[in-house]
């Protein structure tokens, strides 16, 4: 007998059952010791000698594995193939030898990037040694990541109370989001106009409408900033408005856009958080359940290639099975005449893996779905996409760019289209923008036909005035990709790292976006005074590339061990001198705008004491964490709460006092204002007017001016007047559906922002961001439409035949839980072979299916069941001393009759 160690229970019995009986596998269940947590677990005095403790919980499946390699011919390592998967494997064997189990029997490490019969037996058939170089680079990770905690954490707890722990990785991740939100705080919206004008070709029985905008006035191009103010931007106007146009030059090109590569593990962490709204801990969850294997039809197979990898690359056959399933399934025009080929810029030992793929390529989605759960469809659904993207041939659009010239020379409007000529790759899969990317207002836009000369009609213009957006926070998406940008963690560490923060309540979660707590706003202040060396974004990633050189056997993990610990050490011992009074000074300085924002239009100081009036209100430090003091403590006991980035109602402490005015409606000239009601907040048009009197000499009001509540969620800071208006003009329409035309609206009604289309309600989802009820567009509402109904396309009713009792139809339906049979008003669900197979349901197999539901609840009803319970009197009873009694139904009829 030979013993295969894997890390699951679930990858064990898969490959079990393509090992045969000559294998027994088992699960370590992950790591099997770790150092303790406690001092002198690492110890650089003796060069960084590492002290291992089994964990309890693991202490179970090391004694079945060693009972197992006792008895064992060969042990077989088969973990992960990264990094973690190999210091695993190095645990295991080491236990094993000190429990003197393994003597002379041989040790091999496999491994596969997929789980599957083949590749699996193929691994067995290529065994190997331990990498020790990919050990080393665990043991310095691991080493690190501990000095850094156990070293620096005591400081912070002693020097800053109330603080969670410090890590090496988290907290270069934290002061990204705080970075961040710094940099929204200082932000100043600046105004800027555009003016847009309706066209009109002059053909015959009328012209073509379309929009051009304003980019040359005066002989001068016009930037963003070009129309600063109202005044200018009525000035453009007018000059468009007195005078005529004609079509000056018009520009034709052909474009092509290529397919993005298949997904590393960041990029499907970002993509599943955009597309499907997972978090990277729940998209790595998921994609381990896909990689480790599903039963399909009696056989268990990994789905997908092995989903912790920097690589873009495809193995040949996988390739060469992917431009297969192309050609079938859409055609040979939709194959490019070689394979693309993908390189990456990652230079760690995990560049050896393949992308993440399907395992086969002609595996389509709707193959597998009636064996996997909503969200590990939807997953895969993703991955299958995406890889038969990447090799599909590249879409084609058409590019027109016309500009339109002013009969006195004063003014350019300049008018683009852009149509895709050849969908290629966009038949399958479009990669989400990035949430800080602007918008194609051109896409998919078709111009009429015009060349140069041709006279146009001017319909309307319109300007209209803008504000600049301070930068977005944060999704996970967005700080995963900037995180892999600088070269911060590795895929096997992102979602951790994510939820680390969150734990220690560094962070919080608002509309899917980052927001740092004060705890993390103090924290990270704090490591900037006094370790700033050890939170730079280059420092973090010149360390993670030394630990990819110890994998790759160019460092020695010592080495790159000794000239880390050497210089962090003299910054704690530093650090520890200091007194709490001059970390609070630093911290005090460093966060003041934070914590003391300066009033406008000259208000009063927001240091000044309300209570005593001439104390300085600072950052000061207690047993339970920070807080905002007076500098005259003990004679003034003035205290307060750090203030939160956002007001826990929504920022609304300072409409108590009266309504806040956002600006004019600039169609109205009526104020529009935030108001706090019983029911929350709102914005409204204009005021209500007095329109008479009663005959009581009462004032008689007119009717109520329109009015919009704030979606829950939205911050009452975010509210300006463009926000404000666009709240009023609910419902707005979205746009056409692509299936049958009708309009779609979005608008915000009593559970919330929705979509409307017919007669049917779809509500946006809760976890994106307020506002997205304002710029949803048609691609994305069509998408969330097609989700209702829990996100599941039910398949039509089809009948199956005659009853030959009654002659009554027989039908198979698709419920909410799932198909079913009905005959009349008896309904029986399909069991899970007959769902496998649903195609080839017959009119029999409905009828024993209907024949055996009847039977189970016959039973349930003689067996006194809520089925059987149709009488008020049940069977008599004999209690045994000669006299009958009434059941306790019967016992209470008979009392309530008295």
């Amino acid at each position: 007998m030979r013993v295969v160690v894997v890390e699951s229970p679930a990858k064990a019995k898969t490959i079990n059952k393509y090992l045969g009986d000559d294998f027994k596998v088992l699960a370590s269940f992950g790591h099997v010791r770790d150092l303790p947590a406690k001092d002198g677990s690492v110890d650089p005095d003796q060069d960084f000698a590492m002290k291992w403790d089994v964990d309890p919980k693991s202490e179970k499946h090391l004694r079945e594995i060693t009972e197992a390699v006792r008895k064992a011919d060969a042990l077989y390592l088969a973990t992960d193939p990264d990094r973690e998967g190999e210091a695993i494997s190095w645990h295991v064997r080491d236990v094993l030898a000190q429990r003197k189990v393994l003597g002379e029997k041989p040790v091999h490490r496999i491994t596969f990037n997929a789980i599957t019969k083949s590749a699996v037996n193929d691994a067995m058939a290529a065994p190997r040694d331990l990498h020790q170089e990919l050990i080393e680079a665990y043991l310095a990770r691991r080493a690190l990541d501990y000095l850094v905690g156990f070293t620096l954490s005591p400081v912070l707890w002693r020097k800053l109370p109330g603080s969670r722990s410090a890590g090496r990785v988290q907290s270069v991740a934290l002061r990204l989001i705080c970075d961040r939100e710094a940099e929204i705080e200082r932000f100043k919206a600046r105004e800027y106009w555009t003016v847009e004008a309706l066209m009109a070709t002059t053909t015959a029985g009328g012209g073509q409408t379309f929009t051009a905008r304003l980019t040359h006035l005066d002989g001068k191009k016009l930037d963003k900033y070009g129309l600063p103010d109202e005044t200018a931007a009525r000035a453009a106007e007018a000059a468009i408005t007195g005078t005529s146009f004609s079509v000056g030059k018009v520009e034709r090109k052909t474009a092509k856009r290529h397919p993005a590569p298949p997904f590393t593990t960041s990029t499907l962490q970002q993509e599943a958080s955009r597309k499907l709204y997972f978090s990277a801990s729940r998209t790595m969850s998921v994609a381990q359940r896909l990689y480790e294997g599903i039963t399909l039809g009696g056989e268990t197979v990994g789905l997908i290639t092995y989903m912790r990898t920097d690589g873009v690359q495809m193995a040949p056959e996988a390739i060469h099975a992917t431009r297969a399933t192309i050609e079938r399934d859409f055609g040979g025009r939709y194959v490019p005449d070689a394979p693309r080929m993908y390189k990456t810029k990652a230079k760690n030992a995990q560049e050896a893996h393949e992308a993440i793929r399907p395992t086969d390529p002609g595996r389509t989605p709707a193959m597998v779905a009636p064996y996997l759960s909503k969200e590990q469809l939807s997953l895969y659904e993703l991955v299958w996409k995406r890889t038969i993207a990447s090799q599909m041939a590249s879409a084609e659009l058409d590019q027109v760019a016309v500009d339109l010239t002013a009969a006195d020379g004063r003014a350019v409007l300049r008018a683009n289209g852009s149509v895709v000529t050849f969908d290629g790759f966009l038949k399958v899969y479009l990669e989400d923008r990035d949430d800080s990317a602007e918008g194609d207002d051109d896409s998919n836009r078709l111009l009429p036909p015009m060349k140069e000369g041709d006279a146009v009609d001017r319909r309307e213009v319109k300007a209209e005035q803008h504000f600049t957006q301070p930068p977005p926070r944060f999704t996970e998406a967005s700080l995963v990709k900037r995180m892999e940008e600088l070269g911060i963690g590795r895929p096997s560490t992102y979602a951790s790292i994510l939820s680390v923060l969150q734990n220690r309540e560094y962070v919080k979660l608002e509309s899917r976006r980052f927001v740092p707590e004060d705890r993390g706003r103090i924290v990270t202040a704090f490591l900037e005074n006094f370790f700033a060396r050890y939170v730079e974004y280059s420092f973090t990633a010149d360390l993670e590339n030394k630990l990819d050189e110890i994998s790759a056997g160019a460092l020695g993990y010592r080495a790159v061990l000794r000239e880390f610990w050497t210089d962090f050490k003299a910054a704690v011992d530093q650090i520890q001198g200091l007194r709490v009074a001059n970390v609070l000074d630093a911290l005090d300085a460093e966060l003041g705008p934070h914590l003391f924002p300066e009033p406008e239009d000259g208000g009063a100081d927001p240091r000044a004491c309300p209570t005593c009036g001439d104390g300085r209100l600072g950052l000061r430090i207690g047993k339970f964490g920070a807080f905002i003091g007076c500098s005259n403590y003990p004679e003034c006991r003035y205290t307060r709460q750090l203030v939160a980035t956002a007001n826990d109602d929504g920022g609304a402490e300072d409409l108590a006092a009266g309504p806040r005015e956002l600006g004019t409606d600039p169609e109205t000239g009526k104020p529009v204002t935030l108001r706090k009601g019983p029911y929350g907040l709102y914005v409204q048009l204009g005021e209500q007017e007095q329109i008479g009197e009663t005959k009581t000499g009462k004032p008689k009001m007119g009717p109520k001016p329109p009015r919009a509540s704030l979606p829950q969620g939205l911050d009452a800071a975010r509210v300006d007047l463009q926000v404000a208006l666009g709240l009023l003009a609910l419902p707005r329409d979205v746009g056409p559906h692509p299936e049958d035309g009708a309009m779609i609206q979005a608008g915000l009604g009593r559970f919330g922002p929705y979509l409307k289309h017919n007669d049917g309600y779809k509500s946006l989802p809760k976890d994106d961001d307020p506002l997205l009820v304002l710029t949803i567009g048609l691609n994305r509402a069509v998408d969330l439409l097609a989700q209702q109904g829990g996100g599941r396309k039910r398949m039509a009713a089809r009948a199956l035949g005659n009853h030959p009792t009654d002659g009554k139809p027989v039908t198979l339906k698709d419920g909410r839980f799932g198909p079913y049979v009905e005959h009349g008003k008896a309904r029986a669900s399909l069991l899970k072979a007959d769902r496998e197979n649903i195609d080839g349901l017959t009119l029999d197999r409905a009828i024993e299916l209907i024949r055996l539901k009847a039977e189970k609840d016959a039973a349930k009803t003689d067996s006194g069941g809520k089925a059987g319970r149709t009488t008020s009197k049940g069977p008599a009873k004999d209690t045994g001393s000669g006299r009958k009694t009434a059941t306790k139904s019967s016992s209470r009829k008979t009392a309530s009759a008295r």
